[in-house]
């Protein structure tokens, strides 16, 4: 598949300022990472909180500068974009804020929204009335709407609001940055199939930053799965939970929920509490963690490597632990529950025109 963006090398690492008194603590955040995304395809992020993704989402916009690495979109080095050509830019490269209540301006009607970015691309007040009509209905919201404030909507509206501003400027990609973790579970179904029939309609690409990892096998290709900064597995989303590599990988695909109540699940596989990215532990990080950590792990940072079929994974010992059946052991079966869930919201918005949440 054809990468639409790349990141190279990408890193970030705050604080460490100058000044007599300022705080010389660097925390790596986002420490080498490189990833390609193919164009069309739907690309997740995955890892516990505080692992670099939301950072790392916005990065490959832009929004925030890095300290090393590239981004490459469609052949262009972002990074090295004057200020006029980054400005046109921002129309394909678009954001949804996981927080709906907070990511919406309260003093601004949805029209005045959704609408800034028409405004700013040099739209007439009439043709911006008509976009912002045709986007609410898009997103399953009325017209009339557009004269409301955001404080008079749901969460599960406010979301859509953000995704019509997020398509007003006619997006190729489109970074959600933990897009659903904020809403209801019902109202989630419903946000992530509006997701991926926007996509499909648009021909958009996806970059999901998450940590349901329920949610993202339903609707992703590919999961890059993170820690402390770094990206220590990636594969095609069916090969990555049907069989994961990486120990830390296992670990968290082992603590999806089973949607049985007498199902029994086994203890967890790691111990502990993730290391400060402020003093990342020396060879692999997630050694202080890992039940298979040998002397190696201790002094040695492992090299992400091609693994079997599309994938790659970063771990000295992966091979023995594929070949001990330790992935098998602790892959969980699919949530059948989750997608009949699914499955009833995307038949119940089909059979409506306007669906709201």
């Amino acid at each position: 598949m054809t990468p639409i963006l790349e990141a190279i090398g990408l890193t970030k690492h705050f604080g460490g300022g100058g000044g007599l008194f300022a705080d010389k603590t660097v925390v790596r955040a986002v420490d080498g990472v490189s990833i390609a995304i193919g164009k069309g395809a739907t690309q997740a992020i995955v890892g516990e909180s505080g692992c670099g993704k939301s950072t790392l989402g916005r990065l490959l916009l832009r929004l925030i500068e890095p300290t090393a690495g590239e981004v490459i979109y469609e052949g262009r080095n972002v990074g090295a974009l004057p200020p006029a050509e980054l400005r046109k830019l921002r129309r394909e490269l678009q954001i949804i804020f996981q927080d709906p209540f907070a990511s919406l301006n309260p003093r601004m009607s949805v029209a005045e929204i959704v609408g800034e970015p028409l405004w700013l691309a040099g739209e007439s007040r009439g043709v911006r009335r008509e976009k912002v009509a045709e986007l609410l209905r898009l997103v399953g919201l009325l017209p009339a709407h557009a004269e409301r404030y955001p404080h008079e909507f749901s969460g599960g509206q406010r979301q859509r609001i953000g995704i019509a501003r997020a398509l007003a400027g006619g997006p190729k990609l489109i970074v959600g940055d933990e897009p659903v973790s904020a809403l209801d579970v019902s109202i989630q179904a419903q946000i992530i199939n509006l997701l991926e029939d926007l996509k499909e309609r648009f021909g958009l690409t996806l970059v999901v930053v998450a940590h349901d990892l329920a949610v993202i096998r339903h609707m992703s290709d590919r999961v890059a799965v993170m820690y402390l900064g770094e990206i220590v597995e990636e594969a095609p989303t069916d090969a990555l939970f049907d069989a994961p590599l990486h120990p830390y990988t296992q670990a968290l695909t082992a603590a999806i929920p089973v949607p049985r109540p007498t199902a029994r699940r086994a203890k967890s596989l790691v111990d502990g509490d993730v290391p400060s990215p402020a003093a990342p532990p020396p060879g692999c990080r997630f050694h202080t963690r890992c039940p298979h950590a040998r002397a190696v792990c201790r002094e040695v940072r492992p090299v992400r490597e091609a693994a079997d079929g599309d994938r790659t994974v970063a771990c000295h010992f992966w091979r023995e632990i594929q070949a001990a059946g330790a992935s098998a052991l602790t892959a969980p079966p699919p949530s059948a529950a989750l997608a009949r869930r699914l499955q009833i919201y995307r038949e119940a918005r089909s059979a409506s025109p306007n669906p709201s949440a």
